[in-house]
C-alpha cells in the first residue's frame, strides 16, 4: 500500500491527455509503487471541454490556465501531454515552480528549447 501521494496536473486533453490519463489510472496496477499518484487537475485550452474531459478521466479539477494550475501547492508534478510546440514554455515554468516535470515526446523542437529546458531543470 503506498504511503503517500503525488498530485498531478495534467497539461493536454485530446488524444495523449487521454493516453496518460488511462497510465495515471493504472500504474499501480503494473508496478508496486511507494507513492499514490492522485489525479488533481487536467489543463485545456477549451474550458467546457476539458472541464467534461475531467469528469469522464476522473480528475479531480480542471482547468483553461495551465499557469495558475501549476503553481496550486497542491500539485507535485506536471505532466505535459500538449501540443510539441507548447512543451518547452510549460516544462520550464514547471520546474520554475518547483514542479517534477513529465514531458511527452519530442521534448521540444529544437535544440535551443531543449538547452532552455535542461538549465531550468538543472536550477531548480
Amino acid at each position: 500500500m503506498p504511503s503517500s501521494t503525488l498530485n498531478v496536473c495534467l497539461i493536454g486533453y485530446k488524444f495523449m491527455g487521454k493516453a496518460h490519463s488511462q497510465a495515471w489510472r493504472t500504474v499501480g496496477r503494473f508496478f508496486d509503487l511507494d507513492t499514490e499518484p492522485v489525479m488533481k487537475v487536467v489543463c485545456g485550452r477549451d474550458a467546457a471541454a476539458v472541464a467534461e474531459f475531467s469528469q469522464r478521466w476522473g480528475w479531480e479539477q480542471s482547468s483553461a490556465d495551465w499557469q495558475s494550475a501549476i503553481r496550486q501547492d497542491d500539485v507535485d508534478l506536471i505532466d505535459i501531454a500538449s501540443p510539441g510546440s507548447t512543451h518547452a514554455e510549460i516544462a520550464i515554468a514547471a520546474a520554475q515552480a518547483g514542479k517534477h516535470v513529465f514531458c511527452e515526446k519530442p521534448l521540444s523542437f529544437t535544440v535551443a528549447d531543449s538547452k532552455k529546458m535542461l538549465s531550468a531543470a538543472r536550477e531548480a
